[in-house]
């Protein structure tokens, strides 16, 4: 029988690996080079500066030997990626990779670390040896399970007894060289690698690339112990736990292990050890029970041909069930699927935290309804429906004085020289509380639309959207107030020209009525002034000549000049009402031209420094959610 072999030593007991050791024999954890940034996988040969694989590539390269001639710490590790080019995985682990660079402007870094770690060690893993599988076996103390270890290594390797906790330290053992980078990047020491038994050919050949590792007890009084377990877990690519029949319930393993890596059930197998204590059919009960718990922790039982977890019994003592533990382990191992179910699961568990984050309640966006409501708010701040009023009003007295009777204009411009200070009247600056007003409406309608743009958007998205429309809203009073002054200058007469109507001068265009510039006059005001002239001419004629009669210039005849002032003084009025009536439909153009100039002017202003910035917030969103679903592989159409 060829004795149990210590991985970490040479032919000639000098140990064989390039790792420093310290003054206790604890192996130094060679330096990787720099962390990868989270989210970025670099490229083999190029960013990482693992000086221990490089020395090992190097010497293989100079000096090639034959694998047999051989140690396992002197072989250079497998370097080839164990994630297929194009095989699903790929792909996720590129979304994720986006997802992370995409969201580092929106969410912290304490979000996105639990993907940057899943990221590092998929680049880390992917550097190591493919044709290996790293298999913990983890239990409570007593569970028995560094018994089962030596049973399945077919050699006293980890020590076992009565003393509580006795595994301090974990403990590998390979089956096949070629295990170093994996062994390193558990950090297990040299001295604490050990070889199978080598008796059993046909155990060799089931078991061929199984890398075993025994942890220390997972409720061990010594904390680092317990930090131990923890640290390799997260880095093995499966897990054998080992219950027995007093602790398989145990709250500890359930709750801190189980249910946390449920979405980890196909890498994960759950032994039932010292079946040999339990009298009759008592083993099939606990095992059910087991079961039930395992089911209550959401792990999926691989029962039936279905994916899941492994759920068995055994007696490591006697033998019973570790042949079919072995089958089942060896079928595991051949299949070289482990480390990618493994990954696969962690990225499932990474997505699943980051879920909250990147999956909206509903359909959030602008919708046409939300831009058009918006639009009316800004045109109701500016008073955009009391400038076209204003602008109907201004045309329908332009076409009053041209149109009217000058004894009519002549009483109205000595009724407003009766009112002291009506003419030429000055500008009166806005009322504070007025511009107030109107600001406050510019505001209410900027968080109105950032209100509904956010509604349903995760946390961090929501509350960028919410950034970018409050910091759009800076200034936008006073950039709607230029904007519309500009638009009225630029206006020619062939339309309403509309000056300071914006914010601050909305309320004022309300009150007064005035807009700037002056109403174009339609081809047909020339007819009707020519026409009103007549109606007054023939009024002045036909006095004149009534007069002269009277007087005695004339010969009497009354009956004509009367005829032909009546005709004037009936004309003249019928003419301006002509013109009243003919001018509604211009005037109401008109007006409607001044409204929707203003709507347009704040619409595009509004756009500009708000609905823009939004709807590039919800790109983005929509962006890092389709990156999401790729990761998660779902489709995009939900939520």
């Amino acid at each position: 029988m060829t004795a149990v072999t210590d991985e970490g030593t040479g032919p000639a007991g000098s140990p064989a690996s390039h790792e420093d050791q310290d003054a206790d024999g604890v192996v130094l954890v060679p330096e990787t080079g720099r962390v990868p940034e989270p989210g970025r996988v670099p490229e083999p040969g190029r960013d990482w500066n693992d000086g221990l694989i490089a020395r090992r590539a190097v010497a293989k390269a100079v000096d090639p030997e034959p694998e047999t001639a051989r140690d396992d710490d002197v072989r250079p590790p497998q370097v080839e990626a164990y994630v297929p080019s194009g095989g699903p995985l790929r792909p996720r682990l590129d979304a994720l990779r986006e997802l992370v660079g995409l969201s580092r402007a929106r969410l912290d870094g304490d979000t996105l670390a639990e993907a940057g770690r899943v990221l590092d060690e998929a680049a880390a893993r992917q550097r190591l040896s493919s044709r290996h599988t790293v298999v913990a076996i983890a239990g409570a103390t007593g569970s028995g399970k560094s018994m089962l270890f030596n049973t399945l290594a077919g050699a006293q390797i980890s020590e076992t007894g009565l003393r509580r906790p006795t595994t301090a330290a974990p403990i590998a053992c390979s089956w096949t060289d070629g295990a170093a980078g994996l062994l390193d990047r558990l950090a297990i020491p040299g001295r604490l690698r050990r070889r199978p038994q080598q008796g059993g050919a046909d155990t060799d050949e089931a078991l061929q690339g199984l890398v075993l590792v025994d942890l220390p007890d997972h409720d061990s009084a010594a904390t680092e112990h317990r930090e131990q377990v923890d640290r390799v877990l997260a880095l093995v690519d499966a897990v054998i736990w080992v219950v027995d029949p007093e602790k398989y319930a145990d709250a500890a393993l359930h709750e801190r292990y189980l249910r946390p890596l449920a979405g980890h059930a196909e890498i994960t197998f759950v032994v039932l050890n010292q079946i040999d204590r339990l009298p009759g059919d008592a083993a099939d009960q606990i095992l059910d029970d087991l079961r039930r718990l395992l089911d209550e922790d959401g792990m999926a039982l691989g029962e039936h041909g279905e994916p899941g977890a492994t759920v068995m019994s055994l007696s490591a003592l006697t033998g019973e069930g570790v042949g079919e533990l072995r089958e089942v382990l060896g079928r595991f191992v051949q299949e070289r699927t482990a480390a990618a179910r493994r990954l696969s699961a962690d990225v499932d568990a990474a997505a699943a935290r980051l879920r909250p984050v990147y999956v909206a309640e509903g359909r959030p966006g602008l919708g046409e309804q939300t831009r058009e409501e918006f639009t009316d708010r800004l045109a109701e701040a500016v008073g955009a429906a009391a400038a076209g009023q204003a602008a109907e009003r201004e045309w329908r007295r332009n076409a009053g004085r041209a149109c009217g009777t000058p004894w009519l204009r002549l009483w109205r411009w000595y009724e407003s020289a009766r009112r002291p200070g009506s003419l030429e009247r000055p500008a009166q600056p806005e009322p504070p509380e007025e511009e107030l007003t109107a600001r406050q409406r510019v505001e209410q309608a900027v968080r109105t639309l950032a209100d509904e743009a956010a509604d349903g958007l995760p946390g961090p998205w929501a509350q960028a959207v919410r950034e970018a429309a409050v910091h759009g809203a800076d200034g936008l009073p006073e950039a709607l107030d230029a904007l519309v002054e500009r638009a009225g200058a630029e206006h020619t007469s062939g339309g309403p020209a509309v000056v300071s109507t914006g914010v601050a001068g909305a309320s004022g265009v309300a009150h007064s009525g005035r807009v700037g510039g002056k109403p174009p006059r339609p081809k047909w005001w020339p007819a009707a002034v020519l026409a009103q002239a007549a109606m007054t001419l023939l009024q002045i004629f036909g006095g004149l000549w009534l007069v002269g009669q009277i007087v005695g210039v004339l010969e009497p005849g009354y009956l004509t000049p009367a005829m032909v002032m009546l005709t004037g003084v009936v004309g003249g009025p019928l003419v301006e009402w002509s013109c009243a009536a003919a001018a509604r439909g211009p005037a109401r153009r008109y007006g409607q031209e001044a409204d929707r100039q203003l709507r347009e002017a704040a619409a595009a202003c509004g756009r500009a420094r708000v609905l823009d910035p939004v709807a590039a917030e919800l790109v983005r969103y929509r962006e890092v959610r389709e990156r999401y679903a790729a990761v998660t592989e779902i489709s995009t159409t939900g939520g």
